[in-house]
């Protein structure tokens, strides 16, 4: 049987680890982390991962604030909202929820957030520091699932490594730093022939394409590792990942599953990354 990864208990860990730093950084320089979420509009699940960060900064000692915003907030309001958090010496990261209704250009919000507090990630000065070796703030997602993979003890230099899909919040920026840690990397995407023959190569599979169980078990390598970044909601109700389950399974010799493997440590990296910002801030 494969090893589960278990994403819950690792991102626990995480969380006390930053929790008693944030204490050790509070004693030191006075300094508490803090992190401002914007919401704009009233999606239900953005909501829930809103509230998902508050009770997360809450259990680790964080300055935590939320501004929601109504659907219809034009976007000059919001970018000046995002110019007044960025001169705020009590806030080290900003992060503004995503998807935005559709009057707000996404872009130019990641560009307007100083690169210092996008502690998403998505500022193209830290995407570029990513590119060139010499990163500052990491997209979440892709840093938690090198996390998950350090601390599950799966080596990763020398691996092959498949992702498939090529999002700019998970694909690309994942296999930067996979390629920085000396995999061989190949990238699939909707134009990718002979799919499965690709990822059966693989060491290291990560679904990251948004569609419900699309790698089966054939597709998978026997012993391979699978990582499944999927979370996909069915007309019957149920929560799926981008990987069939119960199909990978057999063939894995880990896997994430889906409720719990990578969706904890995305929050966990948010943590981390204010948590640095902070430190930065703080000199410290």
């Amino acid at each position: 049987m494969p090893e589960i990864i278990d994403g819950n208990e690792i991102a626990r860990v995480i969380r006390e680890e930053i929790r008693q730093e944030t204490v050790a950084l509070r004693e030191k320089t006075g300094v508490t982390p803090g992190l401002a979420v914007v919401l704009v509009g009233e999606d239900p699940a953005s909501q829930i991962y809103v509230r998902r960060k508050g009770q997360a900064c809450a259990e680790v000692g964080f300055l935590s604030r939320e501004l929601r915003l109504p659907a219809d907030t034009p976007e000059v309001e919001l970018l000046g909202i995002i110019g007044r958090l960025n001169g705020d010496p009590d806030i080290h990261g900003i992060l503004v929820q995503l998807p935005l209704p559709r009057q707000i250009r996404t872009q130019a919000v990641i560009e307007a957030i100083a690169p210092a507090k996008d502690v998403d990630g998505f500022h193209p000065v830290n995407v570029g520091r990513l590119v060139t070796g010499n990163p500052g703030h990491v997209a979440c997602t892709p840093r938690g699932i090198v996390e998950l993979l350090d601390r599950t003890g799966v080596p990763i230099e020398g691996r092959e490594a498949v992702i498939v899909g090529r999002s700019n919040i998970v694909g690309k920026p994942l296999a930067m730093l996979l390629l920085a840690r000396h995999a061989t990397i190949t990238v699939c995407h909707t134009r990718t022939q002979r799919l499965s023959e690709v990822t059966r190569r693989a060491d290291i599979l990560v679904a990251a394409a948004g569609s419900p169980e699309m790698i089966k078990g054939e597709m998978v390598k026997e012993g391979a590792v699978v990582i499944d970044v999927g979370m996909n909601r069915l007309p019957d109700g149920r929560l799926v990942g981008d990987v069939a389950f119960a199909e990978a399974v057999s063939r894995a010799a880990y896997i994430t599953p889906v409720p719990g493997g990578v969706g904890p440590m995305t929050i966990a990296m948010l943590l981390k990354n204010t948590l640095h910002a902070a430190r930065l801030a703080a000199r410290a």
